[in-house]
């Protein structure tokens, strides 16, 4: 920038120069006019060295020019980060509530890292801290599905999220103690279009559910947390909940100070305790969160209260009707993960193991004939199960064979996905040890055979003493005699040790005339008479 100046006059690049300086000035971090106007007093005595300093432009002059050329939100605009001023300081000049017709119109998706420690169901071990997925409908604020768990956020736990959102959730309350109908959760059924990141919903994955189903699939833009800002903002609403009263907290810093405690080591909660929280926050905001800042459609009642139940089921008879229903398995299985398999005389092969079923067997694909058989095929997998994958034979029609694992890989039955993989991989590591101490070996054993060749042909006689002919005719008697030889040997080797004394047999009962072994079974299975 200073070697920019040098060559410019001040006066015909006075409003570009401003612009430089205030840019420097934000990224150095000085953030006052002074400070921008001595850095153009050492920049405008480099370009006009012969000019009195009495006569550079003063503090007034440089706000004066600033303040007339740039309004203020051009101001506010060069002043801030091109990420920071679209998604913290640029105007809001609508809601998300305009941009939908009624429930179900658009769910948004987020996840976070809950602020809390957690410990194992044994609660012996601290497990670090759980995360949790919210899935939100934009008209009405009800919270629609949910995740907890301790997978990172990925697709496979957005998905689990998305079917929590799309089913009966009634059965998943009545197991952590909450006594609910499936018209206290309402939210069963398709939305119209899904709001997430660019990140566990964006890729080829997700298509599934689009191609069956007709969902449409929105993903923000890069940095953009505020234009999903509702789920965002319920992830601060539901933590509130407990952060006041439970145990193992995050508090922003682990540096212990005098006196002080680590709050990672006042966790209490199991996995299952803050579950069972975080529905009753879940239910208690659907059903009794009171939305003060909610913006009405012009022909909501006014005796309508802003609750997000309320608004479902007045957005459900007044605007979207009702949601697309469909099975939870068929939705279970549009959402699974997808791997491209391949044929082999072993079956179908995924992530290294084997899978056959009945349909496989009767299309005649794996007779060994040599054939170059079809493929590869797409096949739908669950993570947390690893007996089963879901194979597609047809790329353009839904018809699934179910194929459960080989015998020949039958090592990984009863377990996951993620136990699939951990041990796979365990396995490639000792692998790769044993064959590492193979090739020590290996290299032993050559050294060994070509040591003993190498000795052999220095003991070798280079003539046998008789002619070519008489030394092959006399190989048979040959052998016979060094046969006779490892047989002495042998026997010199195995010499009879002196017998030892028979032990003093006592019989239960008389002993047999014959010296045969007493016969008990008339006793045992016999009549008492």
């Amino acid at each position: 920038l200073d070697d920019f100046f040098r060559f410019v006059s001040f006066d015909s690049h006075f409003r570009s120069s401003v612009l430089l300086i205030i840019r420097v000035d934000q990224l150095i971090g000085g953030g006052s006019l002074p400070y921008a106007h001595r850095r153009l007093e050492g920049m405008f005595e480099t370009a006009h060295p012969d000019v009195p300093k009495e006569n550079f432009p003063t503090v007034a002059q440089l706000r004066y020019f600033y303040e007339r050329e740039y309004v203020r939100p051009e101001r506010i605009r060069l002043r801030a980060n091109k990420i920071e001023y679209q998604k913290d300081i640029r105007p809001l000049q609508g809601t998300a509530t305009t941009g939908v017709h009624g429930p179900g119109a658009r769910y948004e998706i987020d996840a976070t890292i809950a602020d809390i420690y957690l410990l194992s169901a044994d609660r012996q071990k601290i497990i670090g801290r759980p995360t949790l997925y919210v899935v939100v409908d934009v008209y009405s604020r009800l919270i629609a599905g949910f995740y907890v768990g301790l997978e990172n956020p990925s697709y496979v736990t957005a998905m689990l999220a998305l079917v929590n959102a799309m089913i009966d959730k009634s059965q998943i309350c009545q197991s952590f103690g909450y006594d609910i109908g499936a018209e206290d959760w309402p939210s069963i059924g398709l939305p119209d279009a899904i709001l997430a990141d660019r990140g566990e919903l964006l890729g080829h994955q997700i298509e599934y559910l689009v191609q069956a189903f007709g969902v449409r699939i929105e993903n923000t833009p890069p940095y953009r947390g505020d234009a999903k800002g509702i789920v965002e903002r319920h992830f601060r609403t539901i933590q509130a909940d407990f952060k006041p009263f439970a145990p193992g907290v995050v508090a922003g810093t682990t540096i212990k100070k005098r006196g002080g405690k680590d709050y990672r080591l006042d966790a209490t909660l199991t996995l299952e305790d803050f579950t069972k929280i975080i529905i009753g926050s879940i239910l208690h905001r659907n059903q009794s969160s009171v939305l003060v800042k909610y913006d009405r459609d012009p022909d909501m009642p006014d005796t309508l209260a802003p609750v997000p139940m309320n608004i479902w089921q007045w957005g459900i008879q007044n605007r979207s009707g009702r949601l697309r229903n469909t099975s939870e398995s068929a939705l279970k299985l549009a959402l699974l993960p997808r791997q491209k398999v391949t044929l082999s005389d072993y079956g179908i092969q995924c992530f290294g193991v084997f899978y056959t079923c009945r349909e496989l067997l009767a299309s005649g694909w794996l007779h060994r004939t040599g054939q170059q058989r079809p493929g590869p095929f797409m096949a739908a997998y669950d993570p947390s199960v690893a007996d089963i994958i879901y194979v597609f034979p047809d790329a353009t029609k839904t018809d699934y064979w179910e194929c459960s694992l080989t015998d020949r890989s039958r090592e990984f039955r009863g377990r996951s996905m993620w136990e699939l993989w951990d041990s796979q991989q365990q396995q490639r590591k000792s692998t790769a040890a044993a064959k590492l101490k193979e090739r020590e070996s290996k290299r032993s054993l050559e050294n060994v055979i070509q040591e003993t060749i190498q000795n052999a042909e220095k003991l070798r006689p280079s003539y046998f003493g008789e002619s070519k002919t008489e030394t092959l005719a006399g190989i048979n008697q040959n052998r016979w005699e060094a046969r006779e030889q490892e047989r002495q040997k042998r026997r010199a080797d195995n010499k009879p040790t002196e017998p030892k004394p028979k032990a003093d047999v006592r019989y239960l009962t008389d002993q047999p005339e014959d010296g045969a072994f007493p016969d008990f079974l008339d006793d045992l299975f016999g009549d008492d008479e």
